[in-house]
């Protein structure tokens, strides 16, 4: 079981997260009213941009971030911010913040993405902070689970795991 900090208190995952090289497991989120799976998703390169909630500062910095760098991809790849915040809340958050390069998708109620991917923290039921970048076979090519909860991914690496699976 792997742990991460919050401010220097130890948490505890829910498992082990995928790493790079890993088949990314399945699961199902939703997409507004809708039910997605990996296998709804394009196949094509994409990116997990996963934050315990989405309305706090770290995780819209995180977002927007993101959403900022992801521009320059325009179609080529497709981008996710995953959370359990309900889909109402977070088409909300999008429209308010100008996020128009990524989609975001719901891990509420059942926690099928944190608990196949073995992201939910045990003492908030919230998902850890991290980043994956998926080829469009579904294996993943870039994982970092953050270290520390209240500090931003390290986003070079896995922009650079984009560019490298877009040649």
């Amino acid at each position: 079981m792997m742990e991460i900090t919050a401010k220097g208190d130890t948490l505890h995952l829910s498992g082990e997260p995928p790493h790079a090289g890993d088949t990314a497991p399945d699961f199902t989120l939703r997409k507004g009213p809708e039910q997605v799976t990996l296998a709804d998703l394009p196949r094509k390169p994409r990116l997990f941009s996963v934050v315990p909630a989405i309305e706090t500062k770290t995780c819209t910095l995180q977002t927007r971030a993101f959403n900022d760098k992801l521009a320059a991809y325009g179609d080529s790849v497709a981008a996710y911010t995953i959370s359990l915040d309900p889909p109402d809340l977070q088409a909300h958050f999008c429209s308010t913040n100008g996020i128009e390069n990524m989609e975001t998708l719901s891990d509420e109620p059942d926690h099928s993405f944190g608990e196949s991917w073995g992201l939910v923290i045990q003492e908030s039921g919230r998902l850890a902070r991290s980043v994956f970048v998926l080829d469009a076979d579904g294996k993943i090519a870039y994982a970092q689970v953050v270290p520390e909860l209240t500090e931003e991914p390290d986003y070079a690496p896995a922009l650079a795991a984009l560019d490298s699976l877009l040649g």
